[in-house]
């Protein structure tokens, strides 16, 4: 189904459906507004990065699959994480029992990092982390695994998603209240600032909210609303605009209609260009929109599970088109379970295919100037624009999440996205349309319950060795700085090298700040 906002007036395009000026709607790739593209040179200089999304139980398995994805081609690393890791629980706490690796890979101490990362050389591979509500402690992590495989910070690279409000609206793994939580996104802004990190400090997320229903305009609008909230939060607490805004990245959902994907990667580019120089006057730098891209995983489906190749690679190619800087495909068999090894060389291939023999490379924007696609680029800004005011109107992205406006907003469209399945007025193929009574293929799953129980064994083997004196006294710092205003980094990285567990630093920010609590829960 398309998105009924963007649906054009005819299905023949003509001169007339498009009323913008060229000049001042597209300009030059690389150049205000960015309609055409974040870089003057786009793809021909070199293609996107590659990164595929891993993270499988323990640290040792994943790094096993990150090594043969990169001896694959792979360009970047994408680090997936178990719920218990997203929601600041050791592998050993009684809510973490029967998560422990299910949904990516699990880590308690910095010693679970530096397998993670064994045999990988941090200062030339970027790794992205989605992670939120303990981003911090995974960075204070990174930090210092870096720092003991001998990389200095200002040599490490990659992306924290670091996305709280997101979490709020669409994904749910929270921890903290609100006011706290952004406090970490901010010391995070400052801390990759102060160090010259070549990292990106947050991953404003669009993708969550789409998976869970929202339409391409929507993820547009509330991604960006979400941004000018982080932007406004990070000058306020004291870190100037051009020390995180070119610095700031995006993380898009690609999904299946073509067209209207390649417009709202568009749109989005320009209207954020738009509204950073009008509401904090930014320069080129700080207003453009980078983003990484990821294929709709709500897409997949496990009836006939060998389409998804195909769904694949249309949202890759939506994405490329749109002008994306990085890109995850997702393997053809994760509706059934964590991709295969065959199903992620697939996806990687997907790239690599679109990258080295399609001829698109060779060209920058070469949509551009279609009466159809600027149109709906146009159509696609102008709904945003209209969306974002009226979180304005609420006071902005944060006081709009505690009353609960995104989440009845998206809720709304999944509702309507579900009723036109089942209806069929949108067919999807091999589910409610050209089905058949073919079972789907046994997947293999690992035997989780001998996984948890090996980490555990990991965690306590930790904590048997180390001081738990200091331990003890980097843990009272962290609370310390809790309680006060001084940032939060500095203890925390202190707290990790003396090998305190991420669940022992996310009970002491529990104990100080509390944890959140939805509206009506």
């Amino acid at each position: 189904m398309t998105d009924p906002l963007c649906v054009p007036a005819r299905p023949l395009a003509h001169p007339a459906d498009w009323t913008g000026d060229p000049t001042r709607d597209l300009g030059e790739p690389g150049a205000f507004p960015f309609t055409r593209g974040a870089y003057a040179e786009m793809y021909t200089r070199r293609p996107w990065t590659m990164r595929q999304y891993a993270g499988f139980g323990t640290a040792s398995a994943t790094n096993e699959r990150f090594r043969a994805l990169l001896a694959a081609g792979q360009t970047g690393l994408s680090t997936a994480f178990d719920l218990p890791t997203q929601m600041g629980y050791d592998s050993d706490h009684p809510m973490a029992a029967g998560e422990v690796g299910r949904v990516g890979v699990a880590i308690d101490t910095v010693e679970d990092i530096a397998t993670l990362f064994h045999a990988i050389p941090l200062d030339r591979v970027t790794t992205s982390m989605t992670i939120n509500a303990t981003a911090a402690i995974l960075l204070a992590m990174y930090v210092v695994a870096g720092e003991e495989q001998g990389v200095p910070r200002d040599q490490l690279g990659g992306t924290v998603q670091n996305d709280v409000l997101k979490e709020y609206i669409a994904r749910g793994t929270y921890i903290y209240p609100a006011t706290p939580s952004l406090r970490l996104v901010t010391d995070i802004f400052r801390f990759v600032a102060e160090e010259r990190m070549n990292f990106n400090p947050i991953s404003i997320s669009g993708y969550h909210m789409r998976e869970a229903g929202a339409t391409a305009v929507q993820e547009v609008a509330f991604t960006l609303a979400n941004a000018l909230e982080y932007v406004r939060r990070g000058i306020d607490a004291g870190v100037p605009l051009s020390a995180f805004g070119p610095r700031l990245s995006f993380f898009f959902a690609a999904h299946n209609d073509l067209f209207e994907e390649i417009a709202k990667f568009r749109a989005a580019r320009r209207l954020y260009a738009r509204l950073m120089r009008e509401r904090f006057n930014a320069d080129d730098a700080s207003a453009r929109l980078r983003f990484h891209s990821q294929t709709g995983g709500v897409t997949l489906q496990a009836q006939q599970p060998l389409n998804n190749v195909v769904r694949v690679t249309v949202q890759a190619l939506a994405a490329v088109l749109g002008g994306t800087q990085s890109l995850h495909t997702n393997g053809y068999d994760e509706a059934l379970a964590l991709p295969s090894q065959e199903s992620a060389t697939l996806a990687l291939r997907t790239q690599q295919v679109l990258a080295f023999e399609s001829g698109m490379t060779r060209h920058i924007d070469p949509l551009a100037g279609s009466w159809y696609v600027e149109a709906l680029t146009d159509r696609i800004e102008t709904e945003a624009r209209a969306l974002i005011e009226q979180v304005d109107a609420l006071g902005g992205a944060a006081a709009a999440v505690e009353r609960g406006f995104f989440q009845r907003a998206i809720a709304a469209s999944a509702w309507a996205i579900q009723q036109a399945q089942e209806s069929g007025e949108l067919t999807v193929v091999g589910l409610n349309r050209f089905a058949d009574d073919a079972p789907s293929p046994p997947i293999p799953l690992p035997d989780y319950r001998a996984l948890e129980q090996e980490q555990q064994a990991r965690l306590a083997a930790v904590k048997t060795q180390r001081d738990s004196a200091a331990v003890a006294v980097a843990i009272a710092r962290v609370k310390e700085a809790a309680a006060g205003t001084v940032p939060l980094m500095a203890p925390i990285i202190a707290a990790v090298r003396a090998r305190a567990t991420l669940g022992e630093i996310s009970d002491a920010l529990r104990e100080v700040w509390g944890t959140y609590r939805a509206p009506g829960a």
